[in-house]
């Protein structure tokens, strides 16, 4: 039986998301994939569909909703990949009692306002140029290790050369033996 693999999709959802079918290229034969979309998640609804009303919408209740809605949804642990604000949603949900085998996390934007990580194993990817990136001093703070991709931005996530290699790192997780 595969194991099952959560995804959560970056602020637009699949809206603009397009690049999130690679993923699901390269995983769906070996893991169980659940997909949320996180405006459904977070009970996003604007008027204008502008990153700047979305933004606004997940940091004034959003986020906080996705993650009560994600906690109800999912019972077991599993693995985790999420793109961006869906980061932001893993990670807070995680801290609030929901049981994860690891943690994928890209580009995740407001984790570097929180002070406490997830008991999990955690693999955060970050491009250097992303605006949104933690400090190195949060990194030590907290207790985590950072993947910085050189020469990337914040959508790095949606390159097929990252794609790629995320993917690889994930099979790996189910596809290697314990020695």
């Amino acid at each position: 039986m595969a194991e099952k693999l959560v995804v959560l999709s970056d602020i637009w959802g699949v809206k603009k998301g397009l690049w999130i079918t690679s993923y699901f290229g390269y995983l769906q034969q070996y893991y169980d994939i659940v997909f949320y979309d996180c405006q459904q998640l977070g009970n996003i609804d604007v008027p204008v569909s502008t990153e700047k009303n979305l933004h606004k919408a997940f940091v004034e209740g959003g986020i906080d909703t996705a993650v009560a809605h994600l906690l109800k949804k999912e019972k077991e642990p599993c693995h985790y990949l999420a793109f961006s604000t869906g980061g932001t949603i893993a990670w807070k949900a995680a801290l609030k009692g929901l049981q994860m085998k690891s943690l994928t996390a890209i580009s995740p934007t407001r984790i570097r306002y929180e002070n406490e990580k997830p008991n999990a194993p955690l693999n955060l990817i970050f491009g250097e140029r992303d605006a949104f990136k933690p400090e190195a001093s949060w990194e030590k703070e907290v207790g985590v290790d950072l993947n910085v991709i050189p020469s990337f931005g914040h959508q790095l996530y949606s390159d097929e050369k990252i794609i790629a290699e995320v993917c690889l790192d994930l099979l790996e997780k189910v596809t290697k033996k314990a020695v």
